[in-house]
């Protein structure tokens, strides 16, 4: 990585600066000290620039790895160290890690020269690839546990993100109704309202539950299930079937199925956590839970038949 002289700190307090150092770097920062300024960060995240609990873990990961790479902060060493990630990694990747970047810098740091020349890359628009019923088929019955087969077909039918879907606690779900009601996100893009799941996936999740362990049982989560076995048993089911099916997949099958069965896109949006909280707000009888729920069972959506 490029070096330089470093730089000065921010113009704020030192209440506002936990770290009074002339220069900010790995190189004179002790290990105690970035954990205690990355802690201070990461509440900033939460409190004042109003990020969710992961975006702000995230943030703070990356971050952490990045004065790993970084021996002294500059222009120049940011600049290759995102040169690295530009030729490595995916755009994703690089750019989330700028996101980091410039909430770490420009925001709680008050040091805006350091990241402004850095510039997100543009989005490449794909056309979406949606599968068919006979591909969820096949993928599904490869699927190796029932929780698996459960998390499937309430993505599949809620129509949820990955995240929200494992971040159900019991407590969210009305199993009367089958209504899932997802922990409201904070970001300013996605706006979690209550959406249902059908009788496909209702089987599948009873089937689940009543065969769960005694530790999965103690776990308040609706489904319990770690990112390395949740990864695992996916790839299982892509080596037999040879199908490149993800959440995200099964998400926009979701919105492309809803579609086809002549639900408004409006209502599409509203159940997929798409909808502004002011339309939500204007107009809460067109979009309550019971006439959700008619409009979703309208709608008649089915996966493996």
């Amino acid at each position: 990585m490029a070096g330089g002289t470093g730089f000065e700190p921010a113009t704020t307090s030192l209440e506002a600066t936990p770290l009074s150092l002339h220069r900010l770097s790995a190189a004179n920062l002790c290990f105690t000290e970035l954990e205690k300024d990355l802690e201070v960060f990461h509440d900033f995240l939460l409190v004042d620039r109003q990020k969710s609990k992961r975006t702000a873990r995230d943030y703070r990961a990356l971050i952490r790895r990045l004065f790993k790479n970084v021996k002294v902060v500059t222009v120049e060493s940011l600049r290759a160290c995102l040169k690295r990630l530009k030729d490595n990694y995916s755009r994703d990747y690089y750019s989330v890690t700028l996101s980091a970047m410039k909430a770490y810098f420009r925001d709680y740091k008050g040091l805006p020269q350091l990241v402004s020349t850095f510039k997100f890359p543009r989005k490449t628009q794909k056309p979406k690839v949606i599968p068919s019923k006979e591909d969820l088929r096949r993928f599904y019955e490869a699927l190796p546990t029932l929780r698996l087969k459960a998390y499937f077909l309430l993505t599949a039918t809620s129509g949820l993100r990955k995240a929200e879907v494992l971040g159900l606690d019991v407590s969210d779900v009305d199993f009367k109704q089958r209504m899932l009601t997802p922990k409201n996100h904070i970001g300013a893009t996605k706006h979690s309202w209550v959406t249902f799941y059908n009788e496909e996936a209702e089987s599948a999740l009873m089937l689940f539950r009543e065969n769960m362990t005694p530790k999965q049982k103690a776990s308040p989560k609706l489904i319990p299930i770690g990112n390395t076995q949740f990864k695992r048993g996916w790839r299982i089911a892509k080596e037999k079937t040879g199908l490149k099916i993800t959440s995200k997949v099964l998400r926009d099958w979701f919105a492309e199925e809803m579609g086809n069965l002549d639900l408004a896109d409006r209502y599409i949006d509203a159940f997929q956590g798409r909808t502004p909280r002011t339309v939500l707000a204007r107009n809460y009888t067109d979009y309550s839970p019971r006439k959700m729920k008619q409009r979703y069972e309208k709608a008649n959506l089915r996966v493996l038949n």
